[in-house]
């Protein structure tokens, strides 16, 4: 949704919030090219243990926060984003990067369910984990053999080994979690689409992003465009916050 945006002496603190299958270290090259420009910027790591569980986290992340707070959200960061900035007046607004903008009631199997362009759900492997009093959960990973293909096909090679190295799974039910009211109906949003994405699926996050009335700007790039492309999202998320800052 577009809405008429707020603009105050205060620079908004910028979170930024990562996907699945990656941590905080993937804003990374969009970091050091935020700060110079005198912004404060967090990139927490969250579980990746579910959309309920993982927003009321960023939630609280939020809620510590004096001033103004543009969220930003990778993948399956922007179903955190859609719900954890909902009913916080200090959220000014959102940037959805290769993300998910969830609606009210809807899981990320449903929104992707008919996507033609994701080849993600073939690339994944299951693994089980002990969750809360020591029952065993489903989890899952990419396959390393499907990982650049299906995640990062525009690094190099050696970059999308190590990525998958380290890659942390996420929770099986974090795709059947059902997603609240989401904040992109009452606050100002702006999407990046990466036009070559075949994690999340190029053609769901553009369905998505326009359903949000956000402000898109296409990129030629896998599905880790902050990665493969950092200056060029550093650019949009400079874009909206400079939209909340008064320069009178």
């Amino acid at each position: 949704m577009t809405a008429t945006t707020e603009r105050s002496d205060a620079k908004p603190t910028i979170v930024l919030v990562h996907g699945a299958f990656a941590d905080g270290s993937s804003w990374n090259g969009v970091i050091e090219r935020l700060l110079p420009e005198g912004y404060t910027v967090i990139a927490p790591a969250n579980g990746l243990r579910g959309v309920i569980a993982d927003s009321a986290y960023l939630e609280s992340v939020i809620e510590q926060i004096d001033g103004p707070v543009l969220l930003v959200g990778h993948s399956y960061g922007g179903a955190l984003i859609s719900n954890a900035g909902t009913n916080h007046p200090n959220v000014v607004g959102l940037v959805f990067v290769a993300a998910y903008a969830t609606d009210d009631g809807e899981t990320l199997s449903e929104a992707s369910a008919d996507s033609k362009d994701s080849v993600l759900n073939e690339a994944l492997v299951q693994q089980k984990y002990t969750g809360e009093n020591g029952e065993m959960g489903v989890e899952l990973a990419i396959n390393p053999s499907r990982f650049r293909d299906a995640f990062a096909a525009d690094l190099p090679e050696s970059q999308t080994r190590l990525m998958s190295a380290t890659q942390r799974p996420i929770a099986s039910v974090a795709f059947g979690d059902r997603s609240g009211p989401p904040a992109w109906k009452s606050l100002p949003s702006w999407a990046v689409l990466a036009t070559g994405d075949k994690a999340a699926g190029t053609d769901v996050i553009r369905r998505m992003a326009a359903r949000a009335g956000a402000d898109i700007v296409e990129i030629d790039s896998s599905h880790v465009v902050m990665i493969s492309h950092p200056k060029e999202v550093a650019d949009v998320i400079l874009k909206a916050a400079k939209s909340f800052v008064s320069t009178g």
